[in-house]
């Protein structure tokens, strides 16, 4: 579960939104995931912060897909702090890391 509030807002609405995906990025995490993506999506600047995912999966990538192209149909703006070697592996695997636009993991 997504455990911690991940949603963080800096100030006044339309500012920059960090949403900092769950250790554990599976489908038990999903709900809460999502309730906090969908508040996120009332800003119109989101930064998602996936540094910290050790494991995901297929339903994860569906949900930031579909979080992505919200983002994309709402005119705001999404960006990566960071991305994990376990998700942007996952994504290269299912051909979502284009569309999710990931950031590259650099050396250890």
């Amino acid at each position: 579960m997504a455990g911690k509030r991940a949603a963080k807002r800096d100030g006044a609405p339309g500012d920059m939104v960090t949403v900092v995906l769950p250790v554990d990025c599976r489908i038990g995490a999903q709900a809460a995931l999502q309730a906090e993506l969908s508040e996120a999506l009332q800003g119109c600047a989101v930064e998602l912060d996936g540094s910290q995912v050790e494991r995901v999966d297929t339903a994860a990538l569906q949900l930031l897909m579909l979080f992505r192209r919200a983002s994309d149909a709402r005119g705001g703006t999404l960006s990566w702090r960071a991305g994990s070697t376990v998700l942007n592996d996952a994504a290269s695997l299912l051909g979502l890391s284009r569309i999710l636009e990931l950031p590259a993991v650099g050396p250890a």
